[in-house]
């Protein structure tokens, strides 16, 4: 019987040391990720008449600059509605193409700016920056 619980004694021994031993064991340090970054601008013009210019802006990778028209918020009635929802669906359009090549959208950034003279309004743009990265 002494033998048994010497035994007994001696394997429970053995396996808490294994176990503490593996317990405090260090995590693998996470690993940096380094990452290309990518960046597009649409400037949408509320100038009344339609007579602002709406563009998405795109440096290509050489430097070139790439633009595609956007409708303008105002046209010779007042604002209209569908090209809104025209400039919209460019501009997913355009996030949809980047996010399918392996980009991932992190920030959006928007700002405005009114012209003015006189005191009174006469028009101004609405720019919003798209940031994209992927891993290199």
């Amino acid at each position: 019987m002494k033998d048994s619980l010497k035994t007994f004694s001696i394997a429970m021994f053995a396996t808490l040391i294994v176990v503490v031993s593996f317990s405090f064991r260090p995590s693998p340090a996470p690993q940096a990720t380094n990452y290309e970054f990518f960046q597009f601008s649409t400037i949408e013009s509320v100038i009344p008449g339609g007579l602002g210019r709406s563009r998405i802006l795109t440096t290509d990778n050489k430097g070139q600059l790439l633009e595609k028209d956007l409708k303008n918020f105002y046209s010779m009635v007042g604002l209209n509605f569908k090209n809104i929802a025209n400039n919209d669906n460019a501009i997913v359009e355009r996030i949809n193409d980047y996010t399918n090549e392996g980009w991932e959208l992190v920030s959006v950034v928007t700002g405005s700016h009114a012209q003015t003279s006189d005191g009174s309004s006469s028009g101004g743009l609405f720019i919003t920056r798209y940031l994209f990265r992927r891993a290199k």
